[in-house]
């Protein structure tokens, strides 16, 4: 049996197939430049040590003076695969790190499903602050904190993006329509028109189980980009 047989029980998944990622010898950037080098990490991975203590201490909306931790992001500086949620929760809160808890196992679930783990891919929320009692963000809010979000995407320099949920699908692609107009498809991403898929927040699935086998729906889609 397959190490990864439970994360497909858990995602629904009866049968399955899925494609190892490239190594790390193919790798390509979106505009087709070279594989990004050690030196041109170590470079990535200043500029976001940076911008992580810049977000650390961000007064720009009311959501940090409530906060326990900024949450900026986690995973590999030169990752193929970037993945955006909404907000911290109470988990990533206390913690100060990105999908923890129980949506944070579904994640590492979905990624496994896909031959991903997270070591390889960046993930990060539009907002780094927790709202209170887990709300949906406010306007100004998103307004305020997804530059930020912009900066880690420009930084990272993904091939592809998986928004999951709505307010990140609707903030990256400045959009005011729904998720169930999302997804299906392949969007493009401003920044270097990089190809961007929507799918649902794992803290939805936890609550409607159904909808697991359209997330592995949306999860091929990408494959099939990276493919």
């Amino acid at each position: 049996m397959s190490r990864y047989a439970p994360y497909f029980r858990e995602m629904g998944l009866v049968r399955w197939r899925y494609s190892s990622p490239a190594p790390e010898g193919d790798r390509r950037v979106a505009d087709g430049s070279a594989p990004t080098t050690g030196l041109q990490s170590q470079g990535v991975r200043t500029d976001l040590t940076r911008l992580s203590d810049e977000v650390a201490r961000c007064e720009r909306c009311d959501l940090h003076s409530v906060r326990k931790n900024a949450v900026f992001g986690a995973g590999e500086v030169s990752a193929r695969w970037l993945f955006v949620g909404e907000a911290p929760g109470a988990e990533e809160d206390k913690l100060g790190l990105p999908f923890v808890g129980r949506a944070g196992s579904l994640l590492n679930g979905m990624l496994l499903s896909i031959g991903l783990s997270r070591d390889e891919v960046f993930i990060a929320n539009v907002l780094k602050c927790r709202p209170p009692n887990n709300r949906d963000p406010f306007g100004h809010e998103v307004q305020q904190c997804s530059p930020y979000l912009h900066q880690q995407i420009s930084l990272v320099h993904p091939e592809i993006i998986v928004a999951m949920g709505r307010f990140a699908a609707q903030a990256l692609l400045e959009t005011d329509q729904s998720l169930a107009q999302l997804r299906g498809r392949v969007h493009q991403y401003k920044i270097n028109q990089l190809p961007l898929v929507v799918t649902y927040h794992p803290a939805y699935l936890l609550r409607s189980p159904l909808a697991k086998g359209k997330s592995w729906n949306d999860l091929r889609l990408a494959c099939s980009v990276m493919n």
